[in-house]
């Protein structure tokens, strides 16, 4: 889940719950990090194994890219795509820095959400609407809503716990 403001703060948050068929084997698991000297942050859902490697992957982007996130993205996406063994890796991120937030699947996909908000993972629909109605309806700064609509999404959806792990850039 990925939240941001027209005053330069951008929150990302993600809930802690990995699960394996219908069995829940963590509940604190951080699937939110900050990457390139703390300038970008980065969200990963779908298989835990995969979803690392293309941390990794991306993080060596942005290093060669000098924290450009829509370059590091471009080419991590063509390398996901491109790649035999990356191909079938099944993951999706959601990457933001203090200008922009991109969703990235390995279908080839970097899409710039509409609004101010986006969300991934099982529980992503119910965090979503879950944020748009708080920005909607509240002058909540965009961690708050973060946090809030992965609560939210924790009392729907079983692939979603409350356990939420925050990192946000700029100023609330």
């Amino acid at each position: 889940m990925c939240v941001r403001s027209g005053t330069g703060c951008v929150a990302m948050a993600g809930d802690g719950q990995v699960t394996l068929g219908a069995q829940i084997i963590k509940s604190n698991a951080r699937k939110v990090r900050r990457l390139y000297k703390g300038a970008v942050l980065a969200g990963f859902a779908g298989s835990t194994s995969d979803a690392m490697t293309l941390l990794e992957r991306f993080e060596n982007h942005l290093e060669q890219c000098k924290g450009d996130l829509m370059r590091s993205a471009v080419e991590l996406v063509k390398e996901w795509r491109l790649d035999k063994a990356l191909r079938r890796l099944e993951a999706m991120m959601l990457v933001a820095d203090l200008g922009v937030t991109l969703l990235l699947s390995g279908a080839g996909d970097i899409i710039e959400p509409e609004g101010d908000v986006a969300s991934i993972g099982s529980g992503s629909g119910f965090a979503l609407a879950a944020a748009r109605a708080l920005r909607e309806g509240t002058d909540w700064p965009p961690p708050r809503v973060a946090k809030r609509a992965i609560e939210i999404a924790s009392e729907i959806c079983i692939y979603t716990d409350n356990v939420v792990t925050l990192e946000v850039l700029g100023n609330e």
